[in-house]
């Protein structure tokens, strides 16, 4: 268990960094499929990050091996995906400025995106 404490939220912050790098490196299509929503709608992953940053960071060796990955080939993610560019192609429901806060970057290479 970790301590309670500025370094238990570092802690936790690290731990989520590492648990969305794994996810992207198990679902890499899933993951390009969030880089194109935020392309086009301008909103991002996290208030403080865009999806191509953890992306970044999956394709490069200090990445966590990701294990299983799953080719997302079947007809159940082309459905998504369809889905997806189907609602792209709407009126977005609500500014994507508004999820946005200062935040931090992922790592010192990476860009802060706030406004």
């Amino acid at each position: 268990m970790l301590a309670p404490g500025p370094l238990s939220r570092t802690n936790m912050e690290l731990l989520r960094q590492e648990l969305v790098l794994l996810s992207i490196g198990r679902r890499p299509r899933l993951a390009d499929l969030y880089a194109e929503v935020e392309q086009v709608r301008g909103d991002s992953f996290r208030a403080d990050w865009r999806i191509t940053d953890p992306i970044r960071h999956a394709q490069q060796r200090e990445a966590p091996d990701p294990g299983v990955v799953c080719p997302d080939d079947g007809p159940e993610f082309t459905a998504l995906q369809d889905q997806v560019r189907a609602a792209l192609e709407k009126k977005p429901c609500k500014e994507p400025d508004l999820a946005r806060r200062r935040g931090r970057a992922m790592c010192e290479d990476c860009t802060v995106h706030s406004r």
